[in-house]
């Protein structure tokens, strides 16, 4: 299927994780011929920011006709600054897509010939090879950009089929061309939010997740516990008004239909006959297993909120200057400013901290024996004091969540102006952007150690036939890499498994 000039999040999901081809339609294409034919005309005899004029605060310089060239050149080598860690293919993937989805808004002036380069990259799985620090978010994502700038014009590196290679041997190979450059392409590519935008496209994705196995989690403690099922209601839920709650409780009771395990408070005690001086069963559970919809429900606003935001940044145009052919006009502004990305991975970030210590306080429950009352501590299923269970890893679960909390103050409020101060106030967007897919991967590893001691408690209670289908399917697919044990052994490769499996729900 063809795409047109906007993207939904679907055929985001099918084409970043499924790998589907990019294909583009011929009338988006046009539009992109259209905007450039136009400012090729318009230019002409007119001074426009980063066509003939120097950048930033060197844009008081007049640049010559004979170097209108050589400085869409400089701009993409000059600018190819960053350092640190690569970032994963997947991350790149997107930012990619999101330079693409810039372009197709027909606002920005670029020959179709970088369009369709950008595109033969997606589709053939070559990805640039970009630092992770580097940018402010300001003028965008300009030193991220540029590293993908240079892999366009044929230098640089990139990653092909797991190596990290020359640019100009992969592009050989596959029968490539670098483009052309013809007015602003150094400028155009360079200038923008798409780098923060992709890696905010894949958290969402990852955040999405994150929520259901937290769901599915919650539910399998409440099966665990044996609570009364009115936390998820239907008439207590919908007293509150806020959607995130509603949902999250229809959620829970989706996932727990055809339980045997939780209780029925209008049958145990509304019945006018439990005579108990002192209830040997909590009349109400811990908040961190009776409030799930009430601490997960702003949890699931934040994220839809999230993708309402990504969606809109990938839809738009967000370089500089804004080359209108409707209006015959060309604006100068600050769409590359990042904050609405910014404050978003901030949020999110926030959220999944918050779902994060819920994970571990559940975690603690199981692990607790004078609070659950009901299992082994650490639910060790060998012999105590010889044996150990789960007790290690609460300690990675505890510390990884503590990290999450420090790592959950904004950075969208950390402006530092630079570059001559031209760049006065900045939105660290791609900071904030990459923070977050630090907690989500710690998120990540605490849900994973709580299903670990999930199905080591569904097996020391012997409730596997009483849970309800879908928490029984979640205990089964878990035990095919993870069998119960009682003696103790190493236990960080199931970690590792265990957060493999939770992330495949990622890209189903």
């Amino acid at each position: 299927m063809k795409l047109g000039k906007t993207i939904d999040i679907d055929s985001l999901h099918h084409i970043l994780f499924k790998k589907e081809p990019l294909i583009l339609s011929e009338a988006c294409m046009e539009g992109v011929t259209q905007c450039y034919e136009f400012l090729k005309t318009f230019s002409r005899d007119k001074i426009i920011y980063g066509i003939n004029t120097g950048f930033g605060p060197m844009a008081q310089y007049r640049i010559e006709d004979q170097s209108l060239t050589e400085l869409q050149y400089n701009i993409i080598r000059s600018h190819a600054t960053g350092a640190g860690e690569p970032l994963p293919e997947i991350y790149v993937r997107a930012a990619m897509i999101a330079r693409v989805y810039t372009f197709l808004q027909c606002r920005s002036g670029v020959h179709p010939e970088v369009v369709n380069l950008l595109v033969e990259f997606i589709n053939r799985e070559i990805y640039p090879f970009i630092p992770e620090h580097g940018s402010v978010g300001a003028s965008g994502d300009l030193v991220q950009l540029a590293h993908i700038a240079l892999t366009l014009i044929g230098e640089g590196e990139v990653f092909y089929k797991g190596e990290r290679r020359s640019t100009t041997e992969v592009m050989k190979e596959n029968g490539l061309k670098p483009f052309s450059m013809h007015i602003r392409e150094g400028l155009s590519i360079t200038n923008g939010t798409s780098v923060m935008t992709g890696i905010g496209l894949v958290n969402l994705f990852h955040a999405q997740s994150l929520l259901k196995w937290s769901v599915a989690a919650s539910v399998m403690m409440n099966e665990i516990a044996a609570s009364y099922d009115d936390l998820m209601a239907e008439p207590l839920n919908n007293c509150k008004r806020h959607e995130g709650q509603t949902e999250i409780a229809r959620m829970m009771r989706e996932q727990i239909e055809g339980s045997k395990c939780v209780l029925k408070r209008e049958i145990l005690l509304y019945d006018g006959q439990n005579q108990e001086k002192i209830f040997t069963h909590k009349v109400q559970p811990y908040y961190s297993l009776r409030c799930v919809p009430q601490i997960l429900g702003p949890i699931y606003d934040e994220i839809q909120n999230t993708e309402k935001v990504i969606i809109n940044e990938i839809n738009s145009a967000c370089d500089n200057p804004i080359i209108d052919p409707i209006t015959q006009n060309v604006y100068h502004g600050g769409n590359f400013h990042g904050d609405y990305i910014s404050f978003e991975m901030d949020k999110l970030k926030i959220a999944i901290t918050k779902l994060t210590m819920l994970s571990e306080r559940q975690t603690n429950y199981l692990f607790h024996d004078r609070i659950n009352e009901i299992l082994p501590p650490f639910v060790n299923l060998g012999v105590l004091g010889l044996n150990y269970g789960l007790q290690a890893s609460q300690f990675t679960a505890t510390s990884t969540t503590a990290e999450c909390q420090m790592l959950s103050n904004p950075m969208y409020v950390h402006s530092i102006p630079n570059n001559n101060d031209n760049q006065d106030i900045v939105s660290m967007g791609t900071n904030s952007a990459l923070i977050a897919k630090k907690v989500i991967e710690n998120a990540y590893q605490v849900l994973a150690i709580q299903f670990m001691g999930l199905v080591q408690a569904v097996d020391y209670l012997q409730i596997q036939e009483k849970l309800s289908p879908k928490s029984h399917k979640i205990y089964a697919e878990i035990r095919a890499f993870f069998p119960a044990f009682k003696e103790d052994s190493i236990l960080y490769p199931k970690v590792e498994q265990m957060i493999n499996y939770l992330k495949k729900c990622v890209e189903l």
